[in-house]
């Protein structure tokens, strides 16, 4: 009986894991790919998922400096992507400095979600 009760919070921990990133990715419009899985499968699901997110974010940003209006909006937007880089990553270690399995799955995540949010800022900037 001691070993179920050890096992459930591990067991709910995924399980709650998994339900999030699957209606997550129904959120963020990609749901032919839902994270499930054991936790090497959901961790590298997230990955390419970010991996998708960060190419649409450069083109995003490819962008908005084409459409800078001058040099010095167009220095402005690649200080402030610079530094919006070194936030993400230093912000989502946080995540993945936590215990446990679960947290490479928060760290992924954080990476997916700032990354897609940052991706449609960047596109949107000519639509405002």
């Amino acid at each position: 009986m001691k070993t179920v009760f050890k096992r459930r919070p591990l067991i709910t921990a995924v399980f709650v894991t998994a339900l999030a990133s699957a209606a997550h990715a129904g959120d963020q419009g990609d749901p032919e790919q839902s994270c499930d899985g054991n936790t090497f499968q959901m961790v590298e699901c997230l990955k390419a998922k970010t991996a998708r997110w960060d190419k649409r974010m450069n083109v995003a940003y490819q962008q908005a400096l084409k459409d800078a209006a001058g040099d010095k909006q167009r220095e402005q937007l690649r200080t402030a992507q610079r530094l919006w880089i070194q936030y993400r990553d230093a912000n989502c270690l946080y995540y993945d400095l936590g215990e446990g399995t679960i947290a490479r799955l928060d760290a992924g995540e954080c990476m997916r979600s700032m990354t897609e949010t940052r991706a449609k800022e960047l596109e949107n900037l000519g639509h405002q």
